[in-house]
């Protein structure tokens, strides 16, 4: 036997006993209205949250927010772009010239202004962060108060790739000055829009 066996072996001979896990609290009691604490946060962390009716038409929405957005490639099925996800499957780097992306994420966490966004969210991973400017769409009623409700939602076991971002990219390395969309979107919105009922 080698000394590498050895070793091996001895350790697998003096393993701890096992034990379970210790419950872990969510620390909810007396969390503050979680959709305004997630508009405050997105908003500390350099986002913008767009409230917006159920009526009001997606696509006015966005132009609203983004009125020279030429090239508009959408995750989500409730609004259309002008570049198909479709075709950019395999080659993620030719997202690079999209202007708006639209994605709708699967629930927003209140205690960090964060919108959580799987691979399911995204379609193409490289639109979280190639696209120019994000406009993310949230149900307001899908807002969890803190980290640990979050990590509670099934999303995250049924992810294979997932991202809690909060606002657009941002850095304050060069003298301590914040800038934001330095490495990744330059602006996040988040727009109120909660799902639609299939009938």
């Amino acid at each position: 036997m080698s000394s590498r066996e050895r070793t091996l072996e001895t350790v697998k001979r003096n393993q701890p006993m096992a034990t379970e896990l210790p419950e872990v609290p969510l620390f909810d009691p007396h969390l503050p209205d979680p959709w305004r604490q997630f508009g405050e946060n997105l908003q500390r962390m350099g986002g913008t949250l767009v409230e917006s009716g159920p009526d009001v038409d997606l696509a006015s929405v966005i132009k609203a927010i983004h009125p020279d957005a030429k090239i508009i490639a959408s995750a989500t099925p409730e609004i259309e772009g002008t570049k198909q996800l479709e075709d950019v499957v395999g080659a993620p780097r030719s997202l690079s010239d999209v202007d708006v992306g639209v994605v709708r994420a699967a629930f927003g966490v209140a205690e960090t202004g964060s919108v959580f966004l799987s691979d399911v969210d995204l379609g193409v991973r490289a639109l979280g962060y190639l696209s120019q400017h994000l406009v993310v769409l949230l149900d307001p009623a899908e807002v969890v108060g803190n980290l640990h409700q979050a990590y509670q939602r099934r999303e995250f076991a049924m992810a294979s790739y997932a991202v809690l971002m909060t606002g657009p990219s941002a850095t304050a390395d060069i003298e301590g000055v914040l800038i934001h969309g330095a490495q990744g979107v330059r602006t996040l919105s988040v727009v109120a829009r909660p799902v639609a009922i299939k009938s």
